[in-house]
């Protein structure tokens, strides 16, 4: 063997190590990298299996409803009617509806409580539309603790066109008040389909 041999042998040696080494590193990190795709592919799928049962559990008890309402939101903040009767005969809260088109809907939902605990209130709700139609329902016994009320559009006698509504309004009046002198607050707003 000549030096030019040696080299080249030596060389050979030297300089494939480190390239086999890299290799066998890259085969490690391409296998690794595949085993943790398989590994979140698998957690994402067990987590999607948990939550569907969840929720088909929490269904099968009534925790969730089954048919759920398509609401339109009103208002979602709670609204604080006060009323003071002392020189007032009346006290509005209304809502203006830019001539919405309540007619593919069925129910007004909203949520009442009254400031003071031993008062007696009644509370008129009031719809109105674009052809001066007008047509109330009176809440009555106002707890103070929150309480959802839905109200049959349909009981809204008066009102035959629901195309272009232009108000919602809750009355609070002298003659329906015990006290002269509270709050009523109104929260969630919404009519039902």
């Amino acid at each position: 063997m000549d030096k030019k041999d040696i080299y080249e042998h030596l060389a050979k040696i030297y300089l494939d190590t480190p390239l086999k080494r890299q290799q066998r590193i890259h085969q490690a990190w391409d296998t690794s990298k595949k085993t943790t795709y398989v590994t979140v592919a698998a957690a994402v799928a067990a987590i999607a299996v948990l939550l569907a049962s969840v929720i088909f559990l929490f269904a099968k008890k009534g925790i969730m409803p089954k048919n759920k309402d398509f609401a339109y939101v009103i208002q979602t903040e709670a609204a604080k009617i006060r009323f003071n009767f002392d020189p007032a005969k009346k006290e509005v809260y209304a809502i203006t509806l830019n001539k919405l088109n309540l007619a593919p809907f069925k129910q007004l939902a909203f949520s009442l409580k009254k400031s003071n605990y031993r008062d007696t209130l009644a509370l008129r709700v009031e719809l109105s539309n674009t052809f001066n139609e007008k047509s109330e329902i009176y809440i009555k016994d106002i707890s103070n603790r929150w309480k959802e009320y839905r109200l049959d559009l349909a009981g809204f006698k008066n009102i035959n066109d629901w195309s272009e509504m232009t108000d919602l309004a809750f009355v609070l009046e002298e003659w329906n008040a015990l006290d002269k002198s509270g709050a009523v607050y109104v929260d969630n707003i919404r009519f039902l389909r």
